[in-house]
Protein backbone atom coordinates (compact mmCIF):
# COMPACT_ATOMS: atom_id res chain seq x y z
CA UNK A 1 0.00 0.00 0.00
CA UNK A 2 2.81 2.09 0.44
CA UNK A 3 3.79 2.01 -3.08
CA UNK A 4 0.98 2.40 -4.69
CA UNK A 5 -1.58 5.11 -2.11
CA UNK A 6 -3.93 5.62 -4.52
CA UNK A 7 -5.35 2.10 -4.46
CA UNK A 8 -8.52 1.26 -2.23
CA UNK A 9 -6.93 -1.01 0.27
CA UNK A 10 -4.82 2.34 0.90
CA UNK A 11 -8.11 4.08 1.35
CA UNK A 12 -9.59 1.17 3.83
CA UNK A 13 -6.47 1.61 6.33
CA UNK A 14 -6.82 5.31 6.24
CA UNK A 15 -9.58 4.55 7.76
CA UNK A 16 -8.65 1.61 9.88
CA UNK A 17 -5.86 4.36 11.33
CA UNK A 18 -8.78 7.07 12.64
CA UNK A 19 -7.24 9.89 10.44
CA UNK A 20 -9.18 12.81 10.90
CA UNK A 21 -8.12 16.29 9.04
CA UNK A 22 -8.81 18.37 12.46
CA UNK A 23 -5.83 15.93 14.19
CA UNK A 24 -3.25 16.99 12.00
CA UNK A 25 -1.31 19.14 14.48
CA UNK A 26 -0.91 16.83 16.90
CA UNK A 27 1.80 15.62 17.99
CA UNK A 28 1.90 12.12 16.44
CA UNK A 29 1.03 13.77 13.23
CA UNK A 30 3.75 15.35 12.72
CA UNK A 31 5.94 12.68 10.94
CA UNK A 32 3.22 12.28 8.65
CA UNK A 33 2.20 16.26 7.32
CA UNK A 34 6.48 16.38 7.40
CA UNK A 35 6.29 13.93 4.87
CA UNK A 36 3.36 15.18 3.26
CA UNK A 37 5.31 18.70 2.09
CA UNK A 38 8.38 16.58 1.43
CA UNK A 39 5.95 15.05 -1.15
CA UNK A 40 5.04 18.67 -2.51
CA UNK A 41 8.58 19.57 -2.64
CA UNK A 42 9.55 16.79 -4.14
CA UNK A 43 6.72 17.62 -6.90
CA UNK A 44 8.06 21.34 -7.05
CA UNK A 45 11.49 20.71 -7.47
CA UNK A 46 12.57 17.61 -9.42
CA UNK A 47 12.54 17.30 -12.85
CA UNK A 48 11.01 15.22 -14.67
CA UNK A 49 8.79 16.30 -11.61
CA UNK A 50 8.81 12.60 -9.27
CA UNK A 51 7.89 12.00 -5.50
CA UNK A 52 10.26 9.24 -3.85
CA UNK A 53 9.78 5.68 -2.86
CA UNK A 54 12.05 4.70 0.12
CA UNK A 55 10.88 2.16 2.07
CA UNK A 56 14.23 2.42 4.53
CA UNK A 57 13.29 6.30 5.58
CA UNK A 58 9.81 5.70 6.34
CA UNK A 59 7.39 3.60 7.99
CA UNK A 60 4.13 2.04 5.95
CA UNK A 61 1.80 3.99 8.11
CA UNK A 62 3.17 7.16 7.56
CA UNK A 63 3.67 6.74 3.59
CA UNK A 64 0.13 5.22 3.48
CA UNK A 65 -1.24 8.73 5.26
CA UNK A 66 1.05 10.98 3.87
CA UNK A 67 -0.39 10.46 0.41
CA UNK A 68 -4.60 11.96 1.77
CA UNK A 69 -2.67 14.69 3.89
CA UNK A 70 -0.51 15.80 0.66
CA UNK A 71 -3.70 15.77 -1.50
CA UNK A 72 -5.61 18.18 1.32
CA UNK A 73 -2.49 20.59 1.41
CA UNK A 74 -2.33 20.85 -2.05
CA UNK A 75 -6.43 21.49 -2.66
CA UNK A 76 -5.49 24.22 0.00
CA UNK A 77 -2.91 25.74 -2.10
CA UNK A 78 -5.66 26.34 -4.74
CA UNK A 79 -3.35 26.33 -7.42
CA UNK A 80 -3.63 24.47 -11.15
CA UNK A 81 0.08 24.49 -11.30
CA UNK A 82 1.01 22.99 -8.04
CA UNK A 83 -2.42 20.26 -8.84
CA UNK A 84 -1.11 19.06 -12.02
CA UNK A 85 2.66 19.27 -11.12
CA UNK A 86 1.59 17.15 -8.12
CA UNK A 87 -0.16 14.50 -9.52
CA UNK A 88 2.12 14.17 -12.40
CA UNK A 89 4.98 13.44 -9.48
CA UNK A 90 2.96 11.04 -8.12
CA UNK A 91 2.01 9.26 -11.35
CA UNK A 92 5.50 9.13 -12.69
CA UNK A 93 6.92 7.55 -9.55
CA UNK A 94 3.64 5.01 -10.01
CA UNK A 95 5.26 4.68 -13.25
CA UNK A 96 8.27 4.07 -12.12
CA UNK A 97 7.40 1.53 -9.11
CA UNK A 98 5.20 -0.48 -11.73
CA UNK A 99 7.55 -1.22 -14.73
CA UNK A 100 9.43 -2.98 -12.56
CA UNK A 101 6.59 -5.19 -11.00
CA UNK A 102 5.38 -8.76 -11.86
CA UNK A 103 2.88 -8.90 -14.25
CA UNK A 104 0.59 -10.00 -11.44
CA UNK A 105 0.78 -7.08 -9.64
CA UNK A 106 0.64 -4.87 -12.63
CA UNK A 107 -2.72 -6.86 -13.23
CA UNK A 108 -4.02 -6.21 -9.84
CA UNK A 109 -3.21 -2.56 -9.74
CA UNK A 110 -4.77 -1.99 -13.40
CA UNK A 111 -7.65 -3.65 -11.99
CA UNK A 112 -8.63 -1.40 -9.42
CA UNK A 113 -9.21 0.84 -12.45
CA UNK A 114 -11.58 -1.02 -13.93
CA UNK A 115 -9.13 -2.03 -16.76
CA UNK A 116 -10.27 -5.72 -18.57
CA UNK A 117 -6.47 -6.17 -19.11
CA UNK A 118 -5.18 -9.99 -19.21
CA UNK A 119 -1.13 -11.29 -19.57
CA UNK A 120 -0.63 -12.66 -22.37
CA UNK A 121 2.81 -13.58 -23.30
CA UNK A 122 2.02 -13.65 -26.92
CA UNK A 123 4.68 -13.58 -29.89
CA UNK A 124 3.90 -11.52 -32.85
CA UNK A 125 7.14 -12.09 -35.47
CA UNK A 126 9.70 -11.10 -33.19
CA UNK A 127 8.01 -8.87 -30.64
CA UNK A 128 6.73 -10.58 -27.56
CA UNK A 129 3.90 -8.54 -25.72
CA UNK A 130 3.07 -9.16 -22.07
CA UNK A 131 -0.58 -8.06 -21.94
CA UNK A 132 -3.57 -7.80 -23.58
CA UNK A 133 -5.50 -4.88 -23.32
CA UNK A 134 -9.34 -3.97 -24.10
CA UNK A 135 -9.20 -1.11 -26.55
CA UNK A 136 -11.67 1.12 -24.61
CA UNK A 137 -9.14 1.05 -21.85
CA UNK A 138 -6.37 1.66 -24.23
CA UNK A 139 -7.75 4.67 -25.73
CA UNK A 140 -9.01 6.46 -23.02
CA UNK A 141 -5.41 6.60 -21.54
CA UNK A 142 -3.33 6.74 -24.83
CA UNK A 143 -5.67 9.66 -26.66
CA UNK A 144 -3.70 12.10 -24.69
CA UNK A 145 -0.44 10.79 -26.37
CA UNK A 146 0.44 12.62 -29.29
CA UNK A 147 3.68 10.49 -30.61
CA UNK A 148 3.02 8.16 -33.74
CA UNK A 149 3.62 4.85 -31.40
CA UNK A 150 0.31 5.15 -29.55
CA UNK A 151 -1.83 5.96 -32.46
CA UNK A 152 -4.34 2.64 -32.46
CA UNK A 153 -3.63 2.41 -35.77
CA UNK A 154 0.06 1.64 -35.34
CA UNK A 155 -0.95 -0.89 -32.21
CA UNK A 156 -1.31 -5.18 -32.93
CA UNK A 157 -5.70 -5.34 -32.04
CA UNK A 158 -7.21 -8.87 -32.53
CA UNK A 159 -10.65 -9.22 -31.07
CA UNK A 160 -10.90 -5.78 -29.53
CA UNK A 161 -7.48 -6.19 -27.46
CA UNK A 162 -4.14 -4.26 -27.44
CA UNK A 163 -1.24 -6.31 -27.58
CA UNK A 164 1.38 -4.10 -25.25
CA UNK A 165 4.39 -4.32 -23.28
CA UNK A 166 4.79 -3.96 -19.42
CA UNK A 167 6.40 -0.72 -20.01
CA UNK A 168 3.58 0.35 -22.11
CA UNK A 169 1.17 -0.93 -19.49
CA UNK A 170 3.13 0.92 -16.83
CA UNK A 171 3.23 4.28 -18.66
CA UNK A 172 -0.88 4.05 -19.46
CA UNK A 173 -1.44 3.63 -15.92
CA UNK A 174 1.24 6.46 -15.29
CA UNK A 175 -1.89 8.38 -16.96
CA UNK A 176 -4.57 6.78 -15.02
CA UNK A 177 -2.98 7.66 -11.69
CA UNK A 178 -2.29 11.30 -12.91
CA UNK A 179 -6.26 11.83 -13.74
CA UNK A 180 -7.16 10.05 -11.01
CA UNK A 181 -4.94 12.56 -7.94
CA UNK A 182 -5.82 15.49 -10.20
CA UNK A 183 -9.75 14.64 -9.75
CA UNK A 184 -8.66 14.23 -5.49
CA UNK A 185 -7.59 17.67 -5.85
CA UNK A 186 -10.56 19.99 -4.24
CA UNK A 187 -10.02 23.68 -3.32
CA UNK A 188 -13.29 23.68 -1.48
CA UNK A 189 -11.67 21.47 1.21
CA UNK A 190 -9.24 24.59 2.55
CA UNK A 191 -12.78 26.21 4.14
CA UNK A 192 -13.06 22.73 6.74
CA UNK A 193 -9.36 23.11 7.58
CA UNK A 194 -7.58 24.25 11.25
CA UNK A 195 -5.92 27.40 11.23
CA UNK A 196 -2.89 25.84 12.00
CA UNK A 197 -2.99 24.03 9.26
CA UNK A 198 -3.67 26.81 6.94
CA UNK A 199 -0.46 28.48 7.99
CA UNK A 200 1.20 25.49 7.02
CA UNK A 201 -0.04 25.67 3.66
CA UNK A 202 0.89 29.62 3.72
CA UNK A 203 4.44 28.76 4.67
CA UNK A 204 4.97 26.20 1.44
CA UNK A 205 3.53 29.04 -0.44
CA UNK A 206 5.92 31.51 0.57
CA UNK A 207 9.20 28.78 0.44
CA UNK A 208 7.93 27.21 -3.68
CA UNK A 209 6.62 30.69 -4.51
CA UNK A 210 9.08 31.18 -7.05
CA UNK A 211 7.61 28.19 -8.54
CA UNK A 212 4.09 28.39 -7.82
CA UNK A 213 3.03 32.12 -8.93
CA UNK A 214 0.41 31.77 -11.42
CA UNK A 215 2.03 32.98 -14.87
CA UNK A 216 -0.27 35.63 -17.02
CA UNK A 217 0.85 35.77 -20.31
CA UNK A 218 0.17 39.29 -22.16
CA UNK A 219 -2.46 39.24 -24.82
CA UNK A 220 -0.45 37.74 -28.14
CA UNK A 221 -2.18 40.78 -29.83
CA UNK A 222 0.09 43.75 -27.82
CA UNK A 223 2.78 41.68 -30.22
CA UNK A 224 0.70 42.42 -33.20
CA UNK A 225 0.14 38.38 -33.14
CA UNK A 226 -3.47 37.21 -34.07
CA UNK A 227 -3.79 33.61 -33.10
CA UNK A 228 -6.98 32.94 -34.97
CA UNK A 229 -4.72 33.29 -38.14
CA UNK A 230 -2.43 30.38 -36.86
CA UNK A 231 -2.93 27.08 -39.27
CA UNK A 232 -5.54 25.06 -36.95
CA UNK A 233 -2.98 22.31 -35.91
CA UNK A 234 -1.03 25.24 -34.45
CA UNK A 235 -3.38 27.15 -32.56
CA UNK A 236 -4.49 23.62 -31.40
CA UNK A 237 -0.91 23.23 -29.78
CA UNK A 238 -0.82 26.86 -28.90
CA UNK A 239 -4.25 26.48 -26.65
CA UNK A 240 -2.97 23.05 -25.30
CA UNK A 241 0.57 25.02 -24.22
CA UNK A 242 -1.69 27.69 -22.29
CA UNK A 243 -4.02 25.76 -20.59
CA UNK A 244 -1.04 23.91 -19.22
CA UNK A 245 -2.15 20.74 -21.11
CA UNK A 246 0.43 17.77 -21.93
CA UNK A 247 1.87 18.11 -24.79
CA UNK A 248 4.20 15.72 -26.72
CA UNK A 249 7.99 16.55 -27.41
CA UNK A 250 7.17 16.93 -31.30
CA UNK A 251 4.20 19.28 -30.73
CA UNK A 252 6.41 21.51 -28.21
CA UNK A 253 9.35 21.49 -30.82
CA UNK A 254 6.71 21.95 -33.39
CA UNK A 255 5.07 24.94 -32.07
CA UNK A 256 7.83 26.82 -30.57
CA UNK A 257 9.72 26.44 -33.82
CA UNK A 258 6.43 28.30 -35.42
CA UNK A 259 6.67 31.07 -33.15
CA UNK A 260 10.23 31.75 -33.37
CA UNK A 261 9.51 31.88 -37.00
CA UNK A 262 6.81 34.52 -36.56
CA UNK A 263 9.35 36.43 -34.47
CA UNK A 264 7.74 35.87 -31.43
CA UNK A 265 10.23 36.95 -28.42
CA UNK A 266 12.45 33.89 -26.43
CA UNK A 267 10.84 34.82 -23.26
CA UNK A 268 7.37 35.08 -23.92
CA UNK A 269 7.66 31.10 -25.06
CA UNK A 270 9.49 30.38 -22.45
CA UNK A 271 6.57 31.66 -20.27
CA UNK A 272 3.97 30.02 -22.20
CA UNK A 273 5.37 26.82 -21.63
CA UNK A 274 5.96 27.70 -18.15
CA UNK A 275 2.05 26.39 -17.15
CA UNK A 276 2.99 23.16 -18.16
CA UNK A 277 3.51 20.19 -15.32
CA UNK A 278 6.71 18.63 -16.69
CA UNK A 279 7.99 22.49 -17.70
CA UNK A 280 11.69 22.70 -17.32
CA UNK A 281 13.37 25.85 -18.28
CA UNK A 282 16.59 24.07 -19.26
Amino acid sequence: MAKYPFIPEAAEEVKRLDFRVENLLEPDYMPIISRAEKRIAEALTTNPPEVSYNPREYKENIEVLSFPVAIVLVSALANDYVRRRYALAEARRAYELLRIESEEKIIEVARKFGWRIRISNEKLGLIKFDFALYFIDYLRNASVFHERDWKLVNRPVFYGEVYLSKQDVARLLQEEVRRYIEAKIDPKVRSILPDGVLKRVEALRQLYADRIKETSLEPLSSYGVISDAFPPCIRQLYEAAQSGRHMSHVGRFTLTSFLLNIGMDQNMIIDLFRKSSDFNER
